[in-house]
Order: structure tokens, then sequence, then C-alpha cells
């Protein structure tokens, strides 16, 4: 079994970032799923939001987020993210990293939510791939780090309490493989793609928080999914996004009569936070035949449109929709915004697991997350992880030996893609945009009844893999459930109100009925860490 200084899971800018970060002080394996360029990271289109600018300042950009985060964000962890995210900007930048610029000025975007311009783009409208593209060809470039792609962590080596690095099944080998580490950094993304509709790539399915789970880590806020109100509609395209910065530039939305419907509903109208654009879109939908609304960009100039947004226009081209004109969009599955809980510096309460990127809760993205403060999350909690490492070295390490036991029975592989399916139809039917108790107790009644179908011996590999998506789906559902009221990323039309006592982070822990925990109101940061 190979040994390391440090075990990342991950290939999204968390993971990877912190691969780069990490190989300054030891040895790196950087294990992934598919290849390194699959991840939510790498398909972020609209950027990062940092203060650079002279007429913004981080208490803005603080307020934003809290006021986004409707009363669940931890000030402490958003201190930190706004105060610390311009230097690691300039870090990148002192690496090479380029945004957009003109004149030698940063082009910088509006979104949602936010008060200012601060969102750095690259490329124009492909942020995410830039960002991603040249992180891989940093860490590739790094003789300390082993990279692993095609191989599925399934199982963190726990012994008596403490994490000695990672369970995989090697998909090219049909293998299982451990990698054995000082530190294990869990950056394997979020959970979005467990939902019919999704902007997410299918490998996103909850991995992360399964296996944290199994392990016994605390779960929090699972019931706050992010549902991106404007995704590409067509039958033929499930999943492409349509950038919030294209609002930013001044597109609007209308309804199937040509009604322009957010200005009544926000004081930003299609800028408010992203759980209202989306609510108010699917409510427009249910009162119409069409399942989609248009953007419109017919009032734009279409020459500014085009070179701001290259990538988008391209794909609408090949589609037959004219970007200056108008696009059909829909609301679907974003962001996990709930996650493993960490402290102010990445730590679950395992010995030695660390935990960053959107499998995260940090306590910074509160109920609804501020749009693009997730690319800054993982750079500036990355750094925070490995720098902890570094001041807090373990002992030499006595590894204990582990046994592989996983197997892989191919005759099961259609009964999980038969799953995966129907459990994409359950939480998007039972636990999609707007819930209520019955639609929700149903939800969960049905994964009751797909567990007992699934195989008994959870070694096998789909087995394990069935459990964990039935694990994942099962704690949104129970937190959406226990959670009566209305906040955020959260809607119960049978509690349509916000609701002071319920002002805390819900926490779920493997074998406990969930409970609660206070929200962090004071800037102390060594309030809140976990021991």
């Amino acid at each position: 079994m190979p040994k390391y200084d440090y075990v990342v899971i991950g290939s999204g800018l968390a993971g990877l970032y912190a691969s780069f970060r990490a190989a300054k002080y030891g040895t790196v394996a950087l294990i992934t799923k598919t290849d390194l360029r699959e991840s939510n990271s790498y398909y972020a289109q609209g950027g990062i939001a940092a203060v650079t600018d002279r007429e913004d300042a981080p208490i803005f950009h603080y307020s934003d987020t809290i006021t986004a985060g409707r009363g669940l964000c931890d000030h402490p962890a958003v201190d930190i993210l706004v105060n610390e995210g311009p230097e690691r900007i300039r870090e990148l930048e002192r690496e090479g990293m380029y945004f957009d610029r003109q004149d030698g000025t940063l082009l910088l975007g509006l979104e949602g939510g936010h008060h200012k311009r601060r969102i750095l783009h690259a490329g124009g409208d492909v942020t995410g791939m830039v960002i991603t593209d040249f992180m891989i060809n940093k860490v590739r470039a790094c003789h300390n780090i082993d990279i692993f792609e095609h191989h599925q962590a399934v199982g963190l080596l726990m012994y008596d309490g403490i994490c000695f690095g990672i369970r995989t099944w090697n998909t090219a080998a049909c293998c299982e493989q451990h990698f054995l580490g000082k530190n294990t950094i869990l950056a394997s993304g979020g959970a979005s793609a467990i939902y019919a509709h999704t902007s997410n790539p299918a490998t996103t399915i909850g991995d992360g928080v399964a296996i944290a789970y199994n392990a016994g880590c605390r779960i929090a806020d699972m019931e706050f999914i992010q549902f991106h109100p404007t995704t590409l509609y067509t039958t033929s395209e499930k999943n492409y996004l349509i950038s919030e910065a294209v609002r930013g530039e001044g597109a609007c939305l209308v309804n199937q009569k040509g009604e322009r419907f957010m200005k009544a509903i926000h004081e930003n109208a299609e800028l408010a936070p992203r759980d209202i654009v989306a609510r108010t879109i699917a409510c427009e939908i249910s009162g119409q035949e069409q399942p989609f609304v248009y953007l419109t960009l017919d009032h734009l100039n279409p020459k500014r449109i085009r070179e701001r947004f290259p990538h988008i226009s391209e794909k609408c081209d090949q589609l037959g929709i004219d970007i200056t004109n108008r696009i059909p969009v829909a609301p679907a599955a974003h962001y996990m915004v709930g996650g493993v809980r960490t402290d102010l510096y990445g730590r679950t309460n395992i010995r030695r697991l660390f935990v960053c990127g959107e499998l995260a809760s940090t306590g910074i993205m509160g109920a609804n997350r501020l749009a693009s403060n997730s690319l800054l999350e993982c750079l500036v909690f990355g750094f925070r992880a490995i720098e902890h490492t570094v001041a807090h070295q373990q002992p030499k390490t006595d590894w204990p030996s582990f046994t592989k036991y996983i197997y892989r029975d191919e005759s099961l592989s259609g009964e999980y893609v038969r799953l995966k399916k129907h459990i994409a139809d359950i939480m998007s039917v039972h636990a999609g945009i707007i819930r209520e108790d019955s639609s929700l107790s149903e939800g969960l009644a049905l994964l009751k009844e797909e567990r007992q179908k699934i195989h008994t011996d959870n070694n096998e590999y789909y087995t394990l893999l069935s459990n964990h998506l039935i694990t994942v789906a099962g704690l949104i559902i129970r937190a959406a459930l226990y959670r009566k009221e209305s906040r955020g990323g959260h809607f119960r039309k049978d509690f349509p109100s916000t609701e002071t006592a319920f002002e805390k982070h819900l926490i779920q822990q493997k074998d406990k009925d969930i409970y609660t925990e206070p929200v962090i109101k004071n800037t102390n940061h060594e309030q809140g860490t976990i021991d």
C-alpha cells in the first residue's frame, strides 16, 4: 500500500489547489473517480467573487454573503473568506493565472446578491475551465504529486477513530486499492446529480457525503440544495448552464406571454438571490404550458454579448438558438449548500480527516450560496487546511494494516443504473424546489423500499454505491422534513414563513437522531473549532 504525506480525493478546484499547496511540504496522492477535468469546477462559468476594486471592500462582500445566507452563515468563516480571498487571488496571479482584463484593468462581473462588481472571470464565460486547466498544469508539473485517475473512492481507512487514508476501486484494473496518508483531504464535490434535472456532471452524486457519514462525520444542513435558475432547456441538453453573469449583463426573464415577472417579486429583479429567482421561475412554469421561460437579450448590444459569452454563444448557435434574442431556460439542481461539517481549518470531527470545497459545510453558505463564492472557498479553505497540517505536524506514524474485501459483480450493474435513475426521479418529484410534508414523507418511504431491494452484501461494489445513493438522498429528505420553515434553498409550502426557532444548523450523524447547533455570530476565529 503506497504511503503519502497527503492523500487528496477529488480533482475540482479544491482538490487541485490543496494538492498543489501540499506538494510544497510533502508527497501527495491525488485521486479522482474519472479524469482530472470531470468536476463542477471545470464547468463553472460565472467566475470567482473577490474584492479587487477600490470601490469595493471586504465588509461589503461580507454583508452580501451574510444576507444571501438567510441567517445561517457562521460569521467567522465568512469573515475569513472575504478578507483572505483577495490574497489567494493575488497568489494565483503571481503563479501565472490570467483573469480577463481590458487595458490592464480587471473586468469585473455582477451577479445576483452582489451589490458591487467583484466577479473575476477568465475566458469570458469559462472561468472554471480556465482556472482548472491552469491548476491541472501546475499539479502535473509537481514531482511530489502522483495522480491516480479512474479510482472511485468507496470508504475511509479508519483505525481507532483516526483516518489513515482512502479505500478505492480501481476501475481500470477492476480491483480494490488503498492509499495511506498522514493527512487525508476529501474534496470530492457535491451531490446535485442525484436529481433528474441538474447542471452537474453525472459523477457528482455525493460519494464523499456517504463516505464521511458512514465513517461518523457530522453532516450539516443537507436540506439546502441550490437550484440554478437558468439552465438551457432543450429536449437534448440536460445540464448546460446559462451563467448568472448573463443576467448580470442585463438579460431579463419573461414568461410564455412575453411578460417580465421578476420586477414584481424582488427589488433586484433578475439579480435577486438564486432561491427566489428559481422558485419564481418554477411557479411561472407551473402556470403555463411550456416547461421553461425565456431569458431575453434582444435589448442588449449583440456584439458585446457574443464577446462576453463566447462559449454560451457557440453552444446556442449549435442548437439553433440566437443568444442575442432569447434563450429557453428552466431551473436545475446546482449546488449542495450543506455537507460535511468542518471548522475554520477544514478539520472534521475525525482526526486527520479534512474536507474542502463543495463537500464541506464551513458555515459560509448559510441557507443559500452567494453566487461565485464557491471557487473562492476552495482556495481559501484549501490553503488553510494545508497550512494547518504544517503548523501541527503529525508525529511519526505507525501504519495499521487494512484488509481488502470489495469485489464487483457485473450482473448487478443494470440494477444500479435503474436505481440511480429512480432516485433521481424521487428527488426531483419529492424534494425539489417546492416541498411539503406529505411529498417528502412519500419520497422517504420510496427510498426505504429501494433499500430493501438491494443486494445484502455491502462488500459488493454496485451494492456499496447503491447504498451510498440512498444514504445521500435520505440525508436530504430527512433534513427537509425536520426543518418546518422556509429559508434560502429550502422552501416548504406547508411552512412558508421563516422562523427564528429554526435559525440553527441541522446535524445528522450515523446512529444518532438529528440534532441542532447554534449559528456562530461572533467573529472570534477560534470559536467553533472542532477538537
